[in-house]
């Protein structure tokens, strides 16, 4: 669904239900962009050409650019995915070489740098988490099941269910071991239907992982 401009509903809120239109904070701004099912953005948000998958949401005050972003993804206050890069080869780093009318000259707008920043996507996989205030550099892609710490400036690739922390991010340890990693991308599911998750949502809160790939790695 592609959106260009805000809801205003609250999903926190008891008793609110999100559904399958994106649940969009009016004062977030929405630039050629695709959300899923079961998605909200949060207040004082900017995304551009960017798609959130199906139960993905950012909390606000989030700036999202040129970015894939998997389903089941969760992405804290302050997140910044993809901050633009500035033509560094130039003899100025400044605004005014690519966005010219701005600055009252009789040029227009430099395309090559625009389309530079939109080539150089972020992708993220499904049921990442990015702890608040962290900054995801361009290019960089984040395996499935990641998990990014607060203040995190995350300028390498990161391999999936990995913790990673710090200035620049490094990896802390996985997740789990590489047995349960390796049952996990084959159950994958985050990929699967509403209704199967509905069906398995006692198990997911109940089991833990080594019992829960266990059960549905058939």
């Amino acid at each position: 669904m592609l959106i260009n401009c805000g809801t205003g509903h609250d999903p926190w809120t008891a008793g609110r239900i999100l559904g399958e239109a994106p649940e969009i904070d009016p004062s977030a701004v929405v630039r050629n962009s695709d959300f899923g099912r079961y998605t909200y953005l949060g207040p004082r948000s900017h995304v551009a050409t960017s798609i959130l998958g199906d139960y993905g949401y950012a909390m606000g005050d989030n700036q999202i650019a040129h970015a894939d972003i998997g389903n089941f993804c969760n992405i804290a206050t302050g997140v910044r995915i993809n901050p633009s890069n500035h033509p560094w080869w130039r003899a100025t780093l400044h605004h005014f070489t690519y966005r010219s009318r701005s600055y009252g000259f009789d040029r227009p707008d430099d395309s090559e740098v625009f389309d530079w920043r939109a080539k150089d996507r972020v992708r993220i996989g499904p049921d990442v988490w990015i702890g608040h205030n962290a900054i995801v550099m361009p290019g960089v892609a984040i395996g499935t099941g990641a998990a990014i710490g607060s203040g995190a400036v995350v300028t390498k690739d990161v391999p999936p269910f990995a913790i990673v922390v710090g200035t620049p991010a490094r990896v802390l340890r996985p997740r789990f071991d590489p047995a349960i990693i390796e049952k996990l991308m084959r159950i994958a599911w985050w990929d699967w239907p509403h209704s199967a998750i509905g069906a398995a949502l006692d198990d997911f809160r109940a089991l833990d992982t080594a019992a829960f790939v266990e059960k549905y790695d058939r």
